[in-house]
């Protein structure tokens, strides 16, 4: 039996800028930061000639290619494993659809199950590349690759994408104060809605593809706040960071309709009312989680609690996608 774990992430600036319909023309940045809420993969071989694959469902097929789930069929056959007498099973610690990068999460730790599996050694950097590959290239998933990245390698990372598709990761550079003091003062509360990424990242592609100005110009300038939150997370200046997040969703809002909705701009307006500095829901928006940057946090974590929102508290994850159990 195999074991492995992948962390979910959020996003600390430049968000949007990992899809390939902008990156291709003007290069993308970002800083993610991977936290301890993960997906789990088991993979044991089993005594029946089956392939039993349980998720939110569970399927149980004779052949490869009669699999329905799309990433576990492609990883697969990406990898070129045709044993048909295995069971894999997944877990999470948080539901998909909330914009913690589940989907990124869970391909990487298949794929580091299988590669387990085979017994072969496999870098972060392949590792998110094999995922890339499956959800944008085989699957035609219109997403970034921020997901695949920071699940792989893990910590608080910045990422340079190249308009040749190359990806450069490296860590930020903050020192232990400021690490300890952003874990403190980020609260996540769950807004209670689930949802798909697709149709907010597919208008999104469609824009860039187009050219359209409004989306680029927005584009531009979330890249640009990036790496103005990078340079304020590695100077200390959280308030300043704080800050960049309430410019950066004011500017993400802009770029669908069905970013926002009315409940969410009041939770919003109740928390930058009651303690938070800046905020912004992660991942493609529409649900998901809101997370805030409080300078009074007791206060903020009260009037959220009291408005229905529930908290999930995190630390960051500096490990990335790992097998953590083998027999």
């Amino acid at each position: 039996m195999f074991i492995t774990r992948s962390p979910l992430r959020i996003t600390l600036g430049g968000g949007g800028t990992d899809l390939p319909s902008y990156y291709e023309k003007f290069g993308g940045f970002l800083v993610a930061g991977a936290i301890d809420k993960y997906i789990y993969i088991t993979i044991h071989e089993t005594f029946v000639d089956y392939l039993i694959i349980k998720y939110s469902k569970m399927e149980k097929v004779k052949k490869i290619e009669e699999i329905k789930h799309p990433i576990v069929r492609e990883a697969l056959a990406l990898l070129g494993i045709d044993c048909t007498r295995w069971e894999m099973t997944s877990m999470a610690d948080i539901p998909a659809g909330t914009g913690l990068g589940s989907s990124g999460s869970f391909t990487t730790a298949l794929l580091k199950a299988l590669h387990s599996y085979k017994r072969d050694l496999i870098h972060p950097k392949e590792l998110a590349e094999q995922a890339c590959d499956i959800e944008i290239n085989r699957l035609k998933e219109p997403i970034g690759k921020q997901d695949q990245y920071i699940a792989a390698y893990g910590g608080i990372t910045c990422f340079e994408f190249a308009k040749t598709g190359q990806v450069k990761a490296y860590p930020l550079k903050m020192d232990k104060e400021t690490l300890y003091d952003l874990e403190d003062n980020l609260l996540l509360f769950f807004t209670g809605y689930c949802r798909s990424a697709s149709g907010i990242l597919k208008e999104q592609h469609h824009k860039s593809r187009k050219n359209d100005k409004e989306m680029i110009d927005n584009l531009h300038f979330v890249k640009k706040l990036g790496y103005e939150s990078k340079s304020a997370l590695e100077r200390g200046d959280l308030k300043k960071f704080g800050a960049l997040m309430n410019v950066h969703w004011e500017h993400k809002k802009k770029r669908s309709g069905q970013m926002s909705n009315p409940k969410i701009n009041e939770w919003y307006g109740l928390a930058m009312e009651n303690g938070a500095l800046g905020g912004k829901l992660i991942g493609a928006g529409g649900g998901g989680f809101l997370m805030f940057y409080a300078q009074d946090k007791a206060r903020l974590r009260h009037a959220m609690i009291q408005a229905g929102l529930e908290e999930v508290r995190f630390r960051f994850d500096f490990e990335g996608t790992k097998l953590i159990a083998q027999s």
